[in-house]
């Protein structure tokens, strides 16, 4: 099974055992009845069942696990808190997951075909698709103004790159 991040446990939260968690999406308010969360622990993700979630305004909620009180909820804070992906509420529009487009043809407005989405990368808060182009790598910005269309049923990415970006990587 694939997860993907949801966030972290941040601090505890009073003396039963609750927990501050920063919720890592730009709608936190999309996972305010959560029942349960898996928890990385080492390199196995653990399910661990929600007795109750609060919004807190923001990225923030307070969370109470099953069975976890105290002590044993404190050795929680700073673990990051996974979801499967089966659990992503579906996108529409020119909205997209990351793992979604991968393998996915790359159209640029004035270029055409550019190759394919083989990953995005994080660099410094700003988020690089790369693509495969007959073995070279282009790195496009994976910024909204880019990305004009969507296409899930051709599996096509419809950019308008930066005028000359793509020449950068094609001389």
């Amino acid at each position: 099974m694939d997860y993907f991040y949801l966030g972290l446990i941040t601090k505890p939260f009073g003396y039963k055992g609750e927990l501050y968690v920063f919720l890592d999406t730009d709608e936190p308010e999309k996972y305010g009845d959560l029942r349960a969360v898996f928890l990385l622990e080492g390199d196995e993700y653990i399910p661990y069942m929600i007795e109750s979630i609060e919004m807190r305004g923001g990225k923030n909620a307070v969370v109470k696990f099953l069975d976890v009180d105290g002590e044993d909820a404190k050795s929680l804070v700073k673990m990051e808190m996974y979801l499967p992906i089966s659990e992503l509420p579906p996108l529409t529009g020119n909205k997209f997951y990351y793992h979604e487009v991968m393998g996915w043809q790359v159209i640029d407005r004035e270029k055409g075909n550019i190759g394919i989405c083989k990953d995005f990368i994080d660099v410094s808060n700003q988020p690089i698709m790369q693509v495969d182009f007959n073995g070279k790598e282009i790195l496009i910005p994976a910024v909204d103004d880019i990305f004009e269309e969507v296409d899930r049923e051709n599996k096509t990415l419809h950019i308008c790159a930066p005028e000359g970006l793509i020449d950068i990587y094609l001389e």
